[in-house]
């Protein structure tokens, strides 16, 4: 077996790799991650992919990949096949994680380095990260059955008003991402809830690419107060599955948490859905933000599993 640059391989190299690596990411998350390997495929095309690829008698079996965006790397997938006469696939994922991670703590100008591994178990690979400096984050996935039954009906306050998600509303959207996380678990996590700019381009990355999977504007929407008119929260909504719906942003202002704007969002949301046929809506979220699991399991998420938050800070 040998571990060998990325750049060195073409689409065709990995795509069976990477056919395998969405079968598993449907049966584990009901996730349809097709178009996020069709997009790293497209990548390695272009030869513009940095990562590691394991190569058995030829064969691509296991790669990572990592992107650099300013002073900070970020780890973007790992995947391993585990069939006959391969080598054991968690030593392979050990190695090629232990490549990336010296590779990244190395490269002139990264001072942070992030990491999330959805699509594997908790604890499982820490131990190259613990040992170069990492500090560890458990995180839920967690999901929700839409049935035909509905769901709770949550009174909106009578100050508040929810309208559907616009692109007009991307530089206030913004402002509260970067205002609500501003000292919370999550800003240790994802460094981009730290400033404007960075909170734009994390909305960048959910309403135009596919990586957390398709956005759906008719299932996002935003609270503004009434009086002063001004965006106080909001909900972000993507397809990951036809019918399968995934959350990926959910905040509200400090000052206006105690009148269940966040429940009404995520009513709004489930209800949208609901109408929409669609089946499931999953979410994830940091454990050790206690508030947000009491939420969502008062609203009857389930955690379905739960994975590791990585960083490393230079």
């Amino acid at each position: 077996m040998e571990i060998l640059d990325l750049r060195h391989f073409s689409s065709a190299d990995l795509r069976p790799l990477l056919a395998d690596e969405t079968q598993l990411w449907a049966r584990l998350l009901s996730w349809d991650y097709s178009g996020s390997a069709e997009m790293i495929l497209r990548y390695v095309d272009a030869k513009i992919l940095p990562g590691y690829a394991a190569v058995d008698r030829g064969r691509v079996f296991g790669y990572s990949f990592f992107v650099y965006e300013g002073s900070k790397g970020v780890i973007g997938d790992l995947y391993v096949a585990n069939g006959n006469r391969l080598p054991d696939a968690r030593a392979v994922e050990l190695r090629l994680l232990t490549h990336v991670i010296e590779t990244l703590q190395q490269s002139p100008g990264i001072h942070r380095v992030e990491a999330q591994l959805l699509a594997h178990d908790a604890n499982a690979l820490s131990r190259p990260f613990l040992e170069t400096g990492f500090q560890r984050h458990p995180r839920l996935f967690m999901v929700l059955t839409l049935g035909k039954s509905g769901h709770e009906e949550i009174p909106v306050h009578p100050e508040v008003e929810i309208r559907p998600w616009s692109e007009a509303q991307y530089q206030p959207s913004a402002a509260v991402i970067t205002a609500a996380y501003r000292g919370h678990v999550d800003a240790l996590i994802n460094d981009q809830y730290h400033t404007l700019a960075g909170s734009l381009r994390f909305l960048n990355n959910i309403v135009r690419f596919p990586g957390c999977g398709v956005f759906d504007a008719d299932s996002s929407f935003v609270a503004l107060d009434r009086r002063a008119k001004t965006l106080i929260g909001l909900i972000l909504c993507s397809r990951v599955r036809h019918d399968v719906g995934h959350i990926t942003q959910v905040c509200v202002l400090p000052e206006y948490r105690t009148r269940r704007i966040g429940e009404s969002l995520m009513a709004m949301t489930m209800g949208n859905l609901q109408k929409r046929k669609f089946t499931m809506l999953s979410l994830t979220v940091t454990e050790a933000n206690a508030r947000a699991v009491a939420l969502y399991r008062r609203l009857n998420f389930d955690t379905k599993r739960i994975f590791d938050a990585l960083v490393w800070e230079g």
